[in-house]
């Protein structure tokens, strides 16, 4: 069917001549919604003409026309086109069959050799009216360059091939919102958005993007021409949610805001989207101000040089057109109520879109023909799938922005302005988002004067938790929480989750209640530069000094009866084993080790049974002697005749020595931390196993138990011949140094347990020292008379007489 008659069964009306069409030798078609019609008759066509959206009509004549007159772009080729107001989709159908006509008649999709009416089309301007034409224009790969269509699913080239936009994709736009939410620290806000494509993929994509944030979509609304404002409100103001973002188009935005302001809502913040930030009307209107506050996301208005003069050469002429010509809005328009200025201050959002689309396609059509030194291949033939290609590869530079595409067809040039309706009913800017990692996202909160100028409003379910504070969810919303307090040992960090109190480790971090942090315990121990360690080593140094000079001062009176009488050879196994006990107690201060807990115990426990051992010896013979000798002369010659004194203590240090080799090779002592009792502090001890290492320890307590036995058998013996009463006044204060030890290590726990340790162990040694050699010290230093043999012989012989009556 030829297209004319088409046209004319479908309206009834002829088409005449008007500014919706120019001839030129390549065609490009245009789809602008001069008219609003939100709910159109079958034959009749609205009459209300949106200025901003006649102004983007204009703006592709202006184009074309500049175009035309360029000795650089497509020289010696004329553009033409043909533009329909896309109205409504039912109205509009005739001009997109129009568009993807071969030879002024529809036939079936054949292959991509066929050569439509046009080479591209330029629109449309909403999401719902591309996704309902687009279809139409794929099939045959006839590129559609959107000047408005935002919505995700153009994105997706299985679905739309050749369809291509100049205007960022609702995520970008989407993603500026999210950005001043956070910068705002709006954390509770409504999401209205008119209920179709573009505003559903709008509120989709915002849903996605706060998924995993603390900002909740306390409120959502699809918005209509049928809707009821009244509950909608009143439900904001119940769920006090103070920042609200339309998402929607011009019309249903005005619908929104004159509604609020009939309604008398206050002190909210409007966040305005890119259909809207730029109107004109409605800063303007009285009782704007008592709203509160509008922010919004437009691309920047970009001064287009020579558009003001053609509008006003332009109008002048259309003004004259027939009236014959009032016919349906898809191709001639009543505009003669429309003065050159009301054009030029229109809201000029989405102006340098359609600019940057016509010349997008223009650069397409130069590639394809091959344009170049003033002249172009005509003999080539632009099929659109041609044009597409060459569109797709786009990288041209236009009032200095350099206009290109990524797969997807988005655009990868232009950035966003943040607008303020100021006071004077003006869109100011007062930040900008570009797509710079180093300044991404910028508002200077200073430009922005906020309702009645009083602080910036908040926008919160529930107020933000104290410092040490866990939230715990209330309701269906994350940002409706309560706050419970960290206890000890325990800690928030609201960065990772703020819902969980995370605990310390027990070992090494301690933290009181309340605490946004764990912090290290201090760990203690004694050090070898503290007073009480200082004075414990220079007893020891004495000591090991004392020890050494009685020593020195036997050996000299080795043949002396004092000497003889003490032990004689054994005297010097004493001392040497006292020293070598001595070494334990350095071990007691400093960083502990593994090498260091082995170094307290073993020597002691191994040297000072040899010393012990060596009692048992000297308090058995003393009272052998003396008392069991004369009864059983044959087991005293056995005794003497085979060292029995030394045989014993050989086989007690080997059966101690065998005793520590087993059991410290299953549980050697270990460095460890001591944590419990102490808040934030971590005291490093060593670690003995009781159970395991008390063998040894019994094995010793056994010893001492039999010397103090033996010597408390010879507690009559001569006066100044009897080592069996110093040998249990030693043994009287080892246990009363242990004991007192024991006490204090079962109350008190700390880090000074081990110097209590290392002076008991020191106090164990003095005990010998002090009370057993000291004495015979004295004599033979200051009482050299009882040092002799006839001395003692008479000691002996008055003891005889004495036990004899």
């Amino acid at each position: 069917m030829d297209l004319s008659s088409l046209l004319q069964t479908v309206t009834g009306y002829t088409v005449l001549p008007s500014e919706f069409h120019l001839k030129g030798d390549y065609m490009v078609g245009g789809l602008f919604n001069v008219h609003h019609d939100g709910n159109p008759v079958p034959y009749g066509r609205p009459e209300a003409i949106e200025c901003s959206s006649y102004r983007r009509f204009q703006l592709m004549r202006f184009a074309v026309e500049e175009i035309n007159n360029s000795t650089d772009l497509l020289p010696n080729v004329s553009l033409g086109y043909d533009i329909f107001d896309h109205c409504s989709d039912s109205h509009s159908f005739p001009g997109i069959l129009s568009f993807i006509s071969v030879n002024s008649s529809i036939r079936p999709y054949d292959n991509l050799s066929r050569m439509s009416e046009v080479i591209a089309v330029v629109g449309t301007f909403t999401s719902p009216g591309s996704r309902t034409v687009a279809p139409l224009f794929m099939m045959d790969l006839i590129p559609m360059v959107s000047y408005g269509a935002s919505s995700s699913m153009f994105s997706r080239k299985q679905n739309f091939p050749s369809f291509l936009r100049t205007l960022h994709p609702n995520k970008d736009v989407v993603k500026i919102i999210y950005k001043m939410l956070v910068h705002f620290n709006w954390r509770w806000v409504a999401f209205l958005n008119i209920n179709d494509d573009y505003g559903n993929d709008g509120r989709d994509v915002f849903i996605e993007m706060i998924e995993d944030t603390d900002i909740c979509l306390a409120y959502t609304r699809g918005l209509d021409e049928k809707t009821n404002y009244t509950p909608i409100f009143k439900q904001l103001e119940m769920q006090q949610i103070n920042v609200i973002i339309v998402f929607a188009p011009e019309w249903t935005a005005e619908a929104v805001i004159m509604s609020a302001i009939e309604q008398n809502v206050t002190n909210k913040v409007w966040l305005a989207v890119e259909t809207w930030a730029l109107n004109k009307r409605l800063p303007k209107l009285k009782g704007i101000k008592n709203i509160g506050t509008v922010l919004g996301v437009s691309e920047p208005p970009i001064d287009l040089p020579g558009f003001n003069d053609f509008i006003y050469s332009s109008k002048g002429q259309s003004d004259n057109n027939n009236e014959e010509q009032q016919k349906l809005c898809n191709q001639v328009c009543n505009c003669s109520g429309l003065r050159p200025e009301n054009i030029t201050n229109a809201e000029s959002s989405f102006s340098f879109a359609v600019y940057s689309a016509i010349y997008a396609i223009a650069h397409a059509l130069h590639n394809t023909l091959q344009c170049g030194s003033g002249e172009c291949n005509r003999k080539i033939t632009p099929y659109p799938h041609v044009i597409l290609k060459e569109l797709k590869k786009s990288n041209f530079t236009l009032l200095n922005h350099s206009i290109q595409f990524d797969d997807n067809g988005d655009p990868t040039f232009g950035y966003f302005s943040i607008v303020f309706w100021n006071q004077s009913g003006d869109a100011e800017e007062v930040g900008f988002y570009k797509s710079d990692p180093l300044c991404d996202f910028v508002i200077n909160d200073s430009k922005i004067q906020w309702y009645e100028n009083k602080p910036m409003p908040s926008s919160l379910c529930s107020i933000p938790c104290d410092e040490g504070y866990k939230k715990k969810t209330d309701g269906p919303h994350k940002c409706c929480f309560k706050c419970e307090i960290c206890p000890e040992g325990t800690h928030v960090n609201t960065t990772a989750d703020p819902y969980l109190c995370i605990k310390c480790n027990d070992k090494t971090e301690w933290s009181s209640e309340g605490s946004t942090s764990c912090n290290r315990r201090v760990e203690e121990y004694v050090q070898f530069t503290e007073t009480a360690a200082i004075f414990v080593m220079i007893g020891t140094w004495a000591f090991i000094g004392f020890t050494v000079a009685v020593t020195v001062l036997f050996a000299i009176n080795y043949n002396t009866p004092v000497v003889k009488s003490a032990g004689g050879p054994m005297c010097f196994l004493i001392l040497s084993c006292l020293i070598l006990c001595s070494i334990s107690v350095f071990f007691y201060f400093g960083v502990p080790t593994d090498s260091f807990c082995v170094l307290r115990y073993v020597p002691f426990l191994l040297f000072y049974t040899v010393c012990v051992a060596c009692f048992v010896v000297r308090s058995f013979q003393i009272v052998f002697i003396f008392k069991i000798a004369a009864k059983y002369p044959k087991f005293h010659s056995l005794w003497v005749k085979y060292n029995g004194q030394w045989l014993f203590i050989t086989a007690v240090f080997l059966i101690q020595l065998l005793l520590v080799v087993f059991v410290y090779s299953f549980a050697p002592p270990k460095a460890y931390s001591i944590t419990s009792g102490y808040f934030d502090k971590l005291v490093l001890d060593c670690h003995v196993s009781l159970n395991k290492s008390s063998v040894s320890l019994v094995f010793l307590s056994l010893l001492c138990l039999l010397c103090f036995i033996f010597s408390y058998m010879g507690k009559d013996l001569p006066k100044n011949y009897n080592e069996a009463k110093s040998i249990t006044f030693c043994l009287l204060l080892l246990i009363l140094t242990w004991v007192v030890f024991a006490t204090v290590f079962f109350v008190y726990s700390g880090k000074h347990i081990q110097t209590l340790n290392a002076l008991a162990v020191l106090c164990s040694l003095y005990s010998f020292l002090v009370w057993y050699f000291m004495p015979k010290v004295y004599i033979i230093i200051y009482q050299p008379q009882k040092n002799t043999q006839q001395y003692f012989q008479d000691l002996i012989l008055s003891y005889t007489k004495a036990i004899t009556y």
